[in-house]
């Protein structure tokens, strides 16, 4: 336990994060049951329960979980269909953003594990990304490493859900995604970012006299709720990029 740190606040980080890992997992196993759709979204669902967790559960029960005969909500829709609710498989406007929007966030929370945890085990990574030279402070340079992983995840797993939907050649493909997630992945970092500010740097530090380092509890839980931020900024920007044709409805 962090010295600085009261104990209700270590209770409540420890808990929001196994029940966490809790929804990721029980997602993880009912997806090996039911596999869906698109294939991507096997790994999308519980990367989000991470920082989502009950939440995701529902929408992944509601708008994601395959049918037991194989069917899914995980469906293409062709890029001219913007209509408010889909003729198909009834999902409204909402929930397609949503499942969009999720897409750059399983990248953005794989990414920020990495680079973290990278940037904690080995320093000389946060050093060269600028920590004692462009940045007093470590944080800030770690976040440049942050971004840059989870744009590179975000990308591959748009890439993964646009390159089965067509005919297109990997090249192809992979401009697409960069195209579908760039300005998703960038406001989603963006409500990251000012959330863990806040807390960090306007909360924590004046409050309790540190920042949450990233081997603690405090610093996960941190990070959860600046997902969740980055899903509140990511959200009308995939609603205009499905509405425009950059994205595709799911």
């Amino acid at each position: 336990m962090h010295p600085h740190f009261p104990l209700w606040l270590h209770a409540l980080s420890i808990a929001s994060l196994v029940l966490a890992v809790l929804c990721a997992g029980w997602i993880a196993r009912d997806v090996r049951r039911r596999p869906p759709h698109m294939a991507i979204m096997a790994l999308v669902w519980p990367l989000c329960a991470l920082f989502g967790s009950v939440l995701w559960v529902w929408l992944y029960r509601r708008f994601g979980r395959a049918t037991p005969d194989g069917h899914s909500h995980e469906v293409h829709h062709d890029e001219s269909d913007h209509d408010d609710l889909d003729t198909d498989d009834k999902t409204p406007m909402w929930a397609s953003v949503a499942k969009a929007a999720s897409h750059c966030g399983a990248g953005c929370a794989l990414g920020d594990l990495i680079a973290e945890w990278a940037a904690f085990a080995f320093p000389a990574i946060a050093v060269a990304m600028g920590w004692h030279t462009l940045f007093a402070e470590k944080t800030f340079a770690v976040w440049g490493l942050d971004f840059l992983v989870a744009f590179g995840l975000g990308i591959a797993f748009q890439y993964f859900t646009i390159k089965p939907m067509g005919d297109l050649s990997p090249g192809r493909a992979l401009v697409k995604a960069v195209k579908a997630d760039t300005a998703s992945i960038t406001a989603w970092q963006v409500g990251m970012y000012g959330f863990m500010a806040l807390a960090q740097f306007a909360v924590l530090r004046p409050g309790f006299g540190d920042i949450a380092p990233v081997a603690s509890p405090e610093f996960w839980f941190v990070m959860q709720g600046a997902m969740l931020c980055g899903f509140v900024t990511a959200f009308p920007v995939n609603w205009w990029l499905i509405h425009a044709g950059v994205k595709e409805r799911m």
